[in-house]
């Protein structure tokens, strides 16, 4: 059964995300972000519902620190709503980000779908980029530059594997948040947009660099594997 850290400081929310998911996952809670900390540090946690406004220490830094050690799935929940709030969401490290007010149901499709794509190993060989500077494997779901670790999370690596996997093919943003993310995807939503963002910051790559933009399109990439 796999273990969800729920770090959300009002209580009826806590309880009732608790009582919808406990069903089918091990769950633990937290109340403030030192507390989540503490919990995680001790714990072997498959993934994290993180909410942003939290006393003692707030939800973004929290999910700063576990991007420091781990790639342990994190869903964001705030009443934080604005496209800025949910790209600063991203750019912390979050797989996914979920508005309040919320359905618990949502949540957990939410969940389910990005512990699918988290536990999903793809058994390709090593990718190699730009003469080997850039390694990519599959198995792991870990690339490296010049040897060191991109940490990208598990969401920005499905959709760089996705197109890889479909390399010199256009893919929509629709296409992407479809089969990557498994949830509908509106048009005014820049989800897709941030991740590759992220994706060419961390490999340290140019726009015209291996994943190209396809104005009015969507994303293609263009690299020999």
């Amino acid at each position: 059964m796999d273990k969800i850290l729920i770090v959300e400081d009002e209580y009826k929310i806590r309880k009732i995300i608790t009582s919808y998911l406990e069903e089918d996952y091990e769950v633990f809670t937290a109340e403030d972000g030192k507390q989540a900390l503490s919990l995680f540090s001790d714990n072997n946690f498959d993934l994290v519902v993180l909410d942003l406004m939290l006393p003692e220490l707030s939800g973004e830094k929290v999910c700063q620190k576990i991007r420091q050690s781990s790639q342990t799935p994190i869903i964001m929940l705030t009443a934080k709503s604005s496209e800025e709030n949910k790209i600063e969401g991203f750019n912390y490290g979050a797989d996914d980000y979920l508005t309040k007010p919320f359905s618990p149901r949502e949540l957990k499709a939410r969940i389910k779908a990005v512990l699918r794509r988290s536990s999903d190993n793809n058994k390709a060989s090593i990718i190699t980029l730009k003469d080997g500077e850039i390694k990519i494997y599959p198995e792991e779901m870990m690339v490296k530059k010049d040897n060191k670790d991109c940490d990208l999370t598990s969401t920005e690596f499905k959709i760089l594997m996705e197109l890889i996997n479909n390399a010199r093919q256009v893919l929509s943003r629709e296409q992407l948040a479809t089969k990557v993310m498994g949830l509908e995807f509106s048009g005014f939503d820049r989800t897709i947009d941030a991740h590759i963002k992220n994706i060419r910051k961390k490999l340290k790559l140019n726009k015209d660099e291996y994943i190209i933009t396809v104005y009015g399109a969507g994303y293609k990439f263009t690299g020999d594997i």
